[in-house]
């Protein structure tokens, strides 16, 4: 088995940014799948420019993000208003407070022009990182599960502490 210091350090380089109304003073949503209404850009930086040939054929796309404004990581999470009396181990979380703080959203395409990416149902900070862009291909992507859909109601799914609360990213 290999130890944390036998594996080389890992570095990405962001191909683009998250143009959006959320700053860590007013919060995002939680999930911006959760607000579809949520709009924003994702401005790509011009040498990824033509790998958005045929990406708007798509509906809806995954986003992954670094979360550049988590300050530490915290091994067990406490999701807020979730019906349960126990921490949650944080790989069994949402939450963007992790040892490699990389967000993942699924938002809608509305349209791309000229490299960028007009979206909705965002969650992320103004000025956000983004390391990658897939479709989204609900084949391969949503698996149906009960016991999933199970966890995820006691994990519980309100927004507003989110929203209105940016003291969660620190």
């Amino acid at each position: 088995m290999k130890s944390q210091d036998t594996i080389a350090e890992i570095t990405y380089r962001p191909i683009g940014v998250f143009h959006t109304p959320y700053t860590p003073k007013t919060g995002a949503p939680r999930q911006g799948i959760l607000m579809p209404e949520a709009k924003g850009t994702i401005e790509l930086f011009p040498l990824y420019k033509n790998a958005l040939n045929t990406l708007g054929l798509f509906e809806y796309i995954i986003v992954l993000y670094h979360f550049n404004e988590v300050e530490k990581w915290e091994p067990t999470i406490n999701p807020p208003a979730a019906n349960h009396e126990h921490n949650f181990g944080l790989f069994s979380t949402r939450s963007p407070k992790r040892p490699n703080p990389i967000g993942l959203s699924i938002v809608k395409l509305e349209k791309i022009c000229d490299g960028v990416l007009h979206v909705s149902g965002i969650d992320a900070f103004d000025g956000t990182p983004v390391l990658d862009i897939k479709p989204y291909l609900p084949s391969v992507d949503c698996p149906k599960s009960l016991q999933n859909e199970l966890m995820e109601k006691e994990l519980g799914h309100h927004d507003e502490t989110f929203i209105n609360d940016s003291s969660f990213y620190k």
